[in-house]
């Protein structure tokens, strides 16, 4: 009998949630995530230190202004570390948006094409990305936006069904629910310990993958954000996963029978009326778990972005 990781990988694609190379090259999952968290800790790493030099020089050359220099350094760094990436994946590199654009759809979708035009520049061509936004209701209008044009997006920090609909209507090509925030905000404030068969963010993720295949919505469901083994287990068959090298390195390790639990049975509910802006704010309002894990992981995506433009700055 085969490890569960081979077993998960005949019924799931597995996609590595870090921006670690030497991570990468062990498991050689088909796609990879990174975020500001990921790329503030891939800075202290080996081979991604030239790259925030090479970047910082790249900034000084394109830009005059002190401000300007040091955005586009950061932008830069995290395009350089996913093109890296790229070269060990077959499939997609989701890079983010700066998470302090969160709500302001225009300058969100600049920051996107700036993305896109420095992979373009390295030799990457916009079928190999997947630009992360947070799943505010202007991240998702950005989104669609960028989807008119051709540019696929991976919508993040999202916590409820409000999101995961807004997103698959506007059309967006991928979400991430976050599986172990929600669990976590749940044992915070019930004090209650909960199975794989009870975990709030594996049973949030389930509902959103049956309702988008009952509806025939085409946006891939990639859970992310796991705390536990358990937690990835009990969302076998879902189309994607994005799992930690920590965790990845513990389900190749173990034996056993894979049991799969989400299977698509193909679309049979009626269309539904499009989710007004109105309509999902006040989803979102009625949530607190939603409300609070939304702004929180904003916020944290946010302080790390400053980290890493402080060691930025340093170098300019």
């Amino acid at each position: 009998m085969s490890d569960l990781l081979s077993q998960l990988k005949a019924v799931t694609t597995v996609v590595v949630d870090s921006g670690d190379i030497t991570a990468i090259e062990q498991f050689r999952p088909v796609d990879a995530t990174t975020n500001p968290s990921l790329l503030l800790n891939a800075s202290q790493l080996d081979f991604a230190k030239p790259m925030l030099n090479s970047a910082v020089s790249y900034a000084k050359s394109k830009a005059t202004q002190a401000a300007e220099q040091l955005s586009l350094a950061s932008v830069k760094f995290a395009v350089d570390v996913g093109t890296a990436i790229s070269k060990l994946v077959p499939g997609r590199v989701s890079t983010e948006v700066d998470a302090r654009l969160s709500f302001n759809t225009d300058a969100t979708v600049a920051k996107a094409l700036q993305i896109i035009a420095l992979y373009q520049e390295n030799g990457v061509s916009k079928d190999r990305i997947l630009v992360k936004i947070a799943s505010t209701w202007e991240g998702i209008q950005a989104a669609k936006l960028l989807e008119q044009q051709g540019i696929q997006c991976n919508l993040t920090l999202l916590f409820h069904m409000a999101q995961a609909r807004a997103c698959a209507e506007a059309g967006v090509y991928l979400i991430s629910p976050f599986v172990g925030r929600i669990l976590d905000w749940y044992k915070a404030n019930t004090g209650l310990e909960y199975s794989a068969e009870t975990d709030p963010g594996v049973l949030s993720v389930q509902e959103i993958y049956r309702f988008y295949k009952h509806h025939g919505f085409k946006t891939v469901v990639m859970g992310a954000s796991f705390r536990n083994a358990e937690e990835v287990l009990a969302l076998a068959g879902c189309d994607r996963l994005t799992i930690s090298p920590a965790l990845l390195a513990e389900l190749s390790q173990r034996q056993g029978k894979l049991v799969v639990h989400l299977q698509d049975k193909g679309a049979a509910a009626p269309a539904l009326a499009t989710l007004t802006e109105a309509e999902f704010r006040w989803a979102l309002n009625e949530d607190a778990m939603a409300t609070e894990k939304l702004a929180e992981g904003i916020r944290k995506f946010a302080v790390d972005q400053r980290k890493l433009e402080q060691m930025i700055q340093l170098a300019l």
